[in-house]
């Protein structure tokens, strides 16, 4: 079963055409990497698909409702959660006054289960948004997102200016939530990692998708790993 279906989808920021005939699905329980060098419309794929760029062709359809035209707290009360790149902390909320932010829905996330995920985060609950690193900061934000019980989560750059090892704290937070049953698009430019817990790959070049399959099958291409950042969508295409 599907969660999500994008189908056609043109969006302009002004007269510029960013986004062109978009398709992409996510199935139920599992992780979509949505890859590509930087200006390839990513972020613009995760704002059309949560209402807050509107596309101008297209159709898109979430948990089995027609949301194209919906407005985004429409979008989120349907159980989708977004994480924007940058993070979006509260800085003068403490940490779980950040937490308590969202709209309350019925389901096993919990504060209480939060601070279970992340101990580092039951550490800091009394912290302003400003007193914590970049690392807590997206934590926080997973977390924030997590309060709304999703069954489909939008993940925009999540170890963007992380240190490794905090790199691999929240893939593995990102892993531990697709075996609880949610349904992610990870949009993540460290290529290597997304691949390596995604199940499938959507590769977009130019506003326009170039690859679209298993994950596995994108991560044994060790040339179109490697080029991905300066990836052409002709070079994409003759391979």
């Amino acid at each position: 079963m599907n969660v999500l279906d994008a189908e056609g989808l043109h969006t302009f920021y002004g007269k510029s055409h960013i986004l062109h005939a978009v398709s992409l699905c996510v199935r139920e329980g599992e992780i979509v990497a949505l890859l590509g060098r930087n200006g390839a419309g990513k972020t613009t794929t995760l704002r059309s698909l949560m209402g807050l760029t509107q596309a101008s062709q297209g159709h898109v359809r979430i948990l089995g409702k027609t949301t194209t035209a919906w407005p985004p707290y429409r979008i989120a009360a349907l159980g989708v959660g977004y994480v924007p790149e940058g993070r979006c902390v509260f800085q003068n909320l403490t940490l779980e006054e950040n937490l308590l932010v969202p709209l309350e829905r019925s389901g096993p996330w919990t504060i209480e289960r939060i601070y279970k995920l992340f101990p580092r985060l039951k550490e800091r609950s009394t912290n302003k948004g400003r007193q914590l690193s970049g690392g807590e900061q997206e934590m926080l934000a997973i977390a924030r997102a997590l309060m709304l019980n999703p069954k489909l989560l939008l993940l925009d750059e999540p170890s963007q200016g992380l240190a490794p090892l905090l790199v691999q704290e929240v893939f593995d937070v990102i892993g531990t939530m697709r075996d609880e049953g949610i349904s992610i698009l990870l949009v993540e430019q460290n290529v290597r990692a997304a691949v390596e817990i995604a199940d499938s790959a959507c590769v977009l070049d130019d506003g326009r998708v170039v690859f679209q399959g298993a994950a596995k099958e994108f991560a044994s291409d060790e040339a179109r790993v490697r080029s991905l950042a300066g990836a052409s969508v002709e070079n994409w295409e003759d391979t």
